[in-house]
């Protein structure tokens, strides 16, 4: 759940043209298209302040980019990682996509992310050839039991609560195990309430890394109020994509050097596991 506070410069969200977001508003999305541009509105806006963005709005609209960028060929979409090299402001953003490692079974695309003439963010996506269905292999043990669904889940106050965000209006979350106000490892089933881009569905990996960035958030080891503990990074490897709109986390965080800290999530739908996401944390006391 990225970014820190302490902004500079002149950003303003994007509300007034792309409408408040709310649920009688069937228009409302993360970003409206203008041009090749993308202007994020309020529903894009992360936890630590108003003035930037939730890393998950940013990775699914990176993830866009990626599936238009030379999709022949036969190849699956297995991870995406993004570099979040600054705090990325609610302002006009342009995403470039491009092929760097052309290839029949392997190939290699990267992504920048710009805002005002400023690289925001760098990804690199991996795909995979698709082998037929009579090459499926099986796994030598059972997977882990899944959790419960998501009408078993309940929702919980965010600590971040005070103004309109991604994590508080533009996803639908429902907690099955451990709580936003709570400390500890959490699972929860997370359900995009809005279109990535106006106009648009979401595919199944826009939708699984728009949530993926949620795992600092929900299994948070320390108080909001005083610690900042946010990801430069988030990393989401698949193995099959997501099926249906709710995709569960199962989120742990750790520290191991004073000042740094991991967040990793399991990822699930409704049909069973289907891979990982991985953050790594900047971990300091808010003074």
């Amino acid at each position: 759940m990225t970014h820190e506070a302490g902004i500079e410069g002149e950003m303003t969200t994007q509300s007034e043209m792309a409408g408040t977001g709310g649920a009688d508003e069937p228009d409302a999305a993360l970003f409206i298209p203008d041009g090749n541009s993308f202007l994020p509105t309020d529903l894009a806006r992360g936890p630590w302040t108003p003035k930037a963005l939730h890393g998950g709005p940013v990775a699914a609209l990176v993830a866009r980019a990626i599936e238009q960028c030379s999709p022949e060929g036969g190849q699956q979409l297995v991870r995406l990682t993004l570099e979040l090299l600054r705090p990325i402001p609610s302002s006009r953003l342009n995403v470039t996509a491009f092929l760097v490692r052309p290839g029949r079974k392997v190939q290699l695309v990267d992504a920048v992310v710009e805002s005002g003439g400023v690289e925001m963010a760098w990804a690199r996506a991996l795909r995979i050839r698709v082998g037929p269905d009579d090459h499926r292999a099986l796994p030598t043990v059972p997977e882990d039991d899944a959790p419960p669904p998501p009408e078993e889940g309940i929702t919980s106050p965010h600590m971040t609560d005070g103004y309109r965000a991604f994590h508080n209006q533009g996803v639908e979350v429902r907690f099955v195990k451990g709580r936003f106000n709570s400390l500890g490892p959490a699972t929860a089933w997370f359900r995009l309430r809005y279109p990535v881009v106006a106009g648009e569905d979401p595919s199944p990996w826009q939708r699984a890394v728009a949530v993926g960035d949620f795992g600092n958030g929900i299994s948070a080891e320390l108080d909001f109020a005083s610690n900042i503990f946010i990801n430069p990074d988030v990393s989401v490897s698949l193995y099959r994509p997501p099926v249906g709109e709710w995709i569960c986390l199962d989120g742990r965080t750790r520290f191991g050097t004073p000042g740094i800290g991991n967040a990793e999530s399991v990822m699930w739908d409704r049909q069973g596991r289907i891979g990982r996401a991985m953050q790594s944390l900047l971990v300091e006391p808010i003074t």
